[in-house]
């Protein structure tokens, strides 16, 4: 024997399982012999014969006196093992054993209440063994002559109770790898005997071992079903950094967790008590045929994350939050199902309430339809209870609202299932409801939600009083963070968020800091509890790098325009043409062209003939074009084997394409059912099928939706952030065939915008810094100064609206108005009003006196109504400022309330008062006549570029960046010289994104030049105008600071000072930036 020997790692597993500490739940492991192993039962009798006779001496001494002397034990032994061949181990192990005139626990689970001492004496009298190089097949001599299928002696198998429950196969990496390990169980540990073609207790599904583990001294890998070359191991890896594998152990072998921690008493038995459970249904809840039964066994990060939860759980009591970043493929369903049926289990183990439940409810939030059966029939395995589980429907919980949420909160059921869309309004029946205000909550939510849209997302955002988002999306983060907030901390209940991509505001509410007794500081950030990261699912085989083969496409076009010219906002402007030109048939027929002819040529074919493809649009109605050209171009080229089907929320109204869809009246609407007429089900269910081929997308389904065989994305949406990382993780399910080979094309993203979005989720998800209390000064300190209200106002108003509310908590139904209320809040109402009224019919007037001089040339009308048109329109802008600040100050207080306690009277009735300003602030905003009547796509080019495979490194994130943003770009320039600009960029071979982005970041690369010139900084401080900074030093200032970077920036250098027109256009485009960059740094 040699040190690096594998006996040398054998004797070193055994040796610390033997000599483990005793604690209150655990005591170490027996080491038994080979020899004392009886392979023809698939036992070890003298470990099973002594539990009994330990746990029910009365129950064993029946069965004595019903056999003949000394037979009781071998009867015993007998029937017991006939019993785990007919109705498996696990059943077994919870149920116990039955026979004729006898019936034996095998094994005491550890007691929810330790109070119980007789279920405690029982528990500690379990024993576990390990034995060393076990000859496991009863028909060994057999073998030994008529076959080379390896030694049959397994190195290591564990015993519970005389139970066998555990293999273990070694390898040292000195010698070999945990893959011979995984091969030897192939090829050698056959459940079916080669030669006598019986079972083999001990490796046969659930007969006897429930888990097989290929253990060398670095990596761990466990099946629970050995079916030779077809066996699936799994990684049961802890992870090495944020990647796959183990890191090194400067105590010993990278894999000695496994007999350290999973095999060691407490932890062991907790998995065989309350995490295993037999899989015997599908998705759908269909039951399976027993050959296709399976047993699930927790992955380590699972096992790891139910286990530091339920010990935070128990010793920090309720009204705590945790938040577990946990990638997709990270088997959340049964994270979440074991989370709750552990926390149901939870007691009250010391005090007056000892033996009560921790938490009165577990409420797990999913859209998961499978979730409810699922945990229904993992807790029945676990407990042999029914009613455990109940589930509300989105129709009856939204529907009945607080009478029945309220009953079944109240009722006996621990765990109630429900969807996002119902959960604020448990919230709202948990604080009305006098008599649930003691009880205790544990709230789980499941991340996995499709986006609400349309009538249900509006309904959502009254409840939370929350502002509308563009096309009435809202996530399911948003849901679960919008009801924290609007209903404050909340000491009665905990909150466990499982997500994959964390938002900063997430991160912030539900995150912990790294170092818990440190203040906080930009070292010093909220992150997660628990974390599994998307490289190591994605290193393990979990999920699939949707970025390995991303494709890029870039389309340049130039555009003519028609129509008589007027001076408009850039930034609207942009926008609009922008929209005209994603809208354009030609566009979408050439991108529709595109698509198809790659989904036919590389996709159909994948999957034998089943693989999927989803286009993204950047609009529904984007969604409604895409959907009549692409049926258009499938029927001229008569591709009869592909369908597609469309999915949006609500209506549209598309005159333009009404006709082309024949439709008797261009004003009738199109909604999904029209434009799927031949759909027969629910959409999922039909794209699932052979019918349909592509699904066509605006908002919906890019979140939540788990369409194993999509091979292909066509994305002609902007995504940036977690919607990019959620849009394309629809591509990351494994399935068989898939072979790790996935497309997506993208019309609009560029990739270093896509690895910006992916890097911060790829590893623990981090902020950059904290949220800044203090913003919400500054922020209320702008909305006083606008002189809208004053603080008398508010002062009335918040007194009288907490009035009110004791009106409604007393049920003083007599004195409940809203008189007083209605007439404070009028006084601000009418003077924003009025001012924001007559800026914009001033804005109006101006324009048309501007527009009359210019057609007669009159300069100084011109300059005169110009002037006034500027004027007007900053004292709109600071109106529009001061309605973004109501907004900003409103997000902000109920987002930090969450986090810090600002204990200011102050703040808080400013806050009530701007929540009911802010909904008589809503007036149509300045439409100043941007017409594109006149627009001609003239010129269009789109070609692709090489398939990409970006490299993702992690990324910090910034905190709370969706709450509060920067201002608004509102610069004014001739309709004309916007197009020209646009067209300008495709003059050479620049594409339109990479143009844009490069002109500003060029122009914002010479700002600390241009502004160390002190004349310069002083004709812009100085009041000018910007025809008279053009007039100054600016000019100069700026070519000589482009001449400075020809060696690095030569060609947008060269290409500036060589075409004075473009150098004046991009002189005036980039001032405005460099005057309000100047402004806020003054403001500073």
């Amino acid at each position: 024997m040699k040190p690096h020997n594998e006996i040398v790692f054998e004797t070193d597993i055994v040796r610390d399982l033997v000599s483990s500490p005793k604690t209150l739940f655990s005591s170490p492991y027996l080491e038994g012999t080979p020899e004392n192993f009886d392979a023809e039962l698939g036992l070890y009798p003298e470990d099973l014969i002594a539990y009994i006779k330990t746990t029910q001496p009365e129950e064993y001494e029946k069965l004595t006196k019903k056999q003949d002397s000394g037979k009781a034990d071998s009867h015993l032994l007998r029937e017991v093992s006939r019993y785990l061949d007919v109705n498996g181990c696990i059943h077994s192990l919870r149920r116990g054993v039955e026979f004729v005139g006898s019936k034996f626990r095998i094994v005491q689970f550890q007691p929810d209440n330790l109070s119980n001492q007789k279920a405690k004496d029982q528990y500690d009298a379990n024993i576990l063994r390990v034995v060393r190089q076990v000859r496991y097949s009863p028909y060994h001599q057999e073998m030994l002559t008529k076959t080379s299928h390896g030694s049959g002696i397994l190195d290591l198998v564990i015993f519970l109770n005389g139970i066998p429950v555990a293999t273990l196969e070694l390898k040292t990496d000195f010698t070999q790898s945990v893959q011979h390990a995984i091969h030897q169980y192939k090829k050698d540990r056959l459940p079916l005997n080669p030669v006598t073609r019986k079972l083999e207790p001990l490796l046969s599904f659930n007969k006897r071992c429930i888990v097989h583990f290929a253990v060398s001294t670095e990596e761990v890998y466990m099946t629970t079903k050995l079916e030779g070359e077809n066996t699936h191991f799994l990684p049961f890896n802890r992870g090495n950094g944020e990647g796959a594998g183990n890191a090194p152990n400067p105590n010993g072998y990278a894999s000695s967790y496994l007999w350290e921690e999973v095999l060691e008493k407490e932890t062991f038995l907790r998995i065989l008590g309350r995490f295993i459970h037999l899989q015997n249904k599908d998705a759908e809840g269909r039951k399976l045929k027993p050959e296709q039964h399976s047993i699930i066994f927790p992955r380590y990060h699972q096992l790891d994350a139910v286990k530091k939860l339920i010990t935070a759980a128990t010793s920090e009591g309720p009204g705590h939050r945790y938040l577990i970043q946990h990638s997709a493929g990270s088997g959340k369903s049964n994270s979440i199902a074991w989370l709750a049926h552990q926390l149901a289990s939870l007691t009250i183990q010391e005090g007056p309430k000892q033996g009560e439940r921790l938490f009165r409810n577990i409420i797990v939030i999913t859209d998961r339809t499978v979730l409810d059966s699922q945990l229904q029939d993992t807790i029945f395995q676990f407990d042999h209870q029914t009613g455990v589980v109940n589930r509300i429907t989105r129709e009856e919980g939204i529907g009945s609202k607080s009478q029945q949420l309220t009953e079944a909160l109240i009722g006996n059921s621990p765990i109630i299932i429900v969807t996002i869309q119902t959960f604020p309004y448990i919230l709202e029946a948990i604080q009305r409801n006098t008599s649930l205000k003691n009880h205790t909550f544990a709230v789980i939510a499941d991340e996995a939600h499709s986006s609400q849209t349309g009538k249900t997302a509006s309904k959502l955002k009254e409840v939370l009083q929350a502002e509308l988002k563009d096309e009435d999306e809202l996530s399911a983060e948003d849901i679960l963070r919008l009801s924290v907030e609007s209903r404050k901390t909340a000491k009665n209940i905990s909150y466990f968020a499982f997500t994959a991509t964390p938002k900063p505001a997430t991160l912030e509410i539900f995150g912990r800091l790294k170092f818990p007794d440190q203040p906080k500081s930009k070292e010093n950030t909220p992150v997660a509890f628990h974390v599994y990261t998307m490289q190591q699912a994605i290193e393990e085989g979990y999920i699939l790098n949707v970025l390995k083969n991303f494709t890029t496409y870039d389309v340049a076009y130039k555009i003519a325009n028609q129509s008589r010219d007027t001076k408009v906002d850039v930034q609207k402007a942009r926008s609009k043409i922008n929209t005209w030109v994603h809208l354009h048939p030609y566009n979408i027929a050439q991108k529709i062209k595109i698509i198809i002819e790659h989904y036919r040529s590389n996709v159909r074919h994948m999957l034998d003939g089943t693989a999927k493809a989803m286009v993204v649009t950047g609009s529904r109605k984007e969604a409604v074009r895409y959907k009549i050209e692409l049926d258009k171009y499938l029927k001229e080229k008569n591709y009869s084997d592909i369908r597609a089907l469309v999915a949006f929320s609500g209506d549209v109204i598309d005159e333009e394409y009404a006709s082309l869809a024949h439709k008797a009246n261009i004003k009738d609407p199109f909604t999904e059912r029209n434009m799927n007429p031949d759909l027969k089900e629910d959409i999922r269910a039909a794209f699932d099928g052979d019918t349909f081929q592509i699904l066509l997308v605006a908002n919906k389904f890019l979140t939540g939706f788990d369409q194993a065989k999509l091979c292909a994305m066509y994305v002609d949406k902007t995504l940036s952030g977690v919607d990019c990382v959620q849009a394309f993780s629809r591509l990351n399910r494994v399935f068989p065939g898939k072979d790790k080979i996935t497309f997506i094309l993208d019309f609009v993203n560029k990739e270093e915008d896509v690895v910006e979005a992916f890097s911060p989720f790829y590893k623990a998800t981090s902020l950059s810094d904290n949220s800044d209390p203090n913003t919400i000064f500054t922020i209320k300190n702008l909305l006083i100064d606008a002189q809208i209200f004053t603080f008398d106002q508010v002062e009335e108003f918040a007194k009288e609206y907490f009035s009110q509310e004791e009106n409604i908590r007393t049920k003083n139904k007599s004195e409940i108005t809203q008189k007083k209320l209605n007439s404070i809040i009028q006084n601000p109402k009418l003077l924003f009003k009025a001012r924001y009224t007559n800026a914009v019919n001033e804005i109006r007037n101006s324009n048309e006196i501007l527009e009359r001089a210019m057609q007669s040339n009159d300069r100084p009308i011109i300059q005169d109504a110009e002037k006034h048109l500027n004027s007007m329109r900053e004292i709109k802008a600071d109106l529009d400022k001061f309605k973004s600040g109501v907004n900003k100050f409103i997000d902000l207080y109920e987002f930090m309330t969450n986090i810090i306690d600002y204990d200011s009277e102050e703040l808080e009735k400013l806050y009530v008062f701007l929540k009911f300003l802010k909904e008589l602030l809503k007036f149509e905003d300045l439409d100043e006549g941007i017409s594109l009547a006149g627009l001609v796509l003239s010129h269009y080019r789109i070609h692709n570029m090489k398939p990409l495979n970006p490299k993702l490194e992690s990324k910090t994130i910034d905190p709370n960046s969706t709450i509060v943003s920067g201002g608004i770009d509102k610069r004014k320039e001739y309709f004309s010289e916007i197009i020209d600009s646009i067209n300008e960029l495709f003059d050479s071979e620049v594409s339109e994104d990479d143009a844009v982005k490069r002109l500003n970041s060029f122009g914002l690369s010479l700002e600390p030049e241009i502004l160390k010139n002190e004349e310069v900084v002083n004709q812009m401080k100085a009041g000018n105008s910007k025809e008279q900074i053009m007039l100054g030093d600016y000019p100069k200032a700026l070519t000589h600071a482009i001449m400075n970077t020809l060696s690095t920036n030569n060609d947008l250098s060269s290409r500036l000072l060589s075409n004075n027109d473009l150098m004046n256009k991009f002189a005036r485009s980039i001032l405005d930036v460099f005057i309000e960059n100047l402004k806020q740094s003054r403001n500073l």
